[in-house]
């Protein structure tokens, strides 16, 4: 299967422009078998397929992790 080495998620922001993050493809693998990605802090995580379907994932205790409106691959 062929995965993006990056993707960028746009989550919906209360002001007038969203907000955009950049995730890389990690080691691991989430609950599906799909890899992980996270952000440079390690804070925003997310199991995404090849399709780009996510699942956000909680990378702290009590964090609720929104979803993204956008989903898109990145080149490298």
């Amino acid at each position: 299967m062929e995965y993006a080495e990056r993707y960028e998620l746009v989550f919906p922001a209360s002001g007038t422009e969203d907000d955009a993050v950049v995730v890389r493809r990690t080691e691991r693998t989430g609950a599906g078998g799909h890899p992980v990605y996270e952000d440079e802090t390690g804070i925003v995580r997310a199991e995404i397929t090849e399709r780009g379907e996510i699942r956000m994932l909680a990378s702290g205790g009590h964090q609720a992790p929104g979803l993204p409106v956008t989903v898109r691959p990145l080149g490298d």
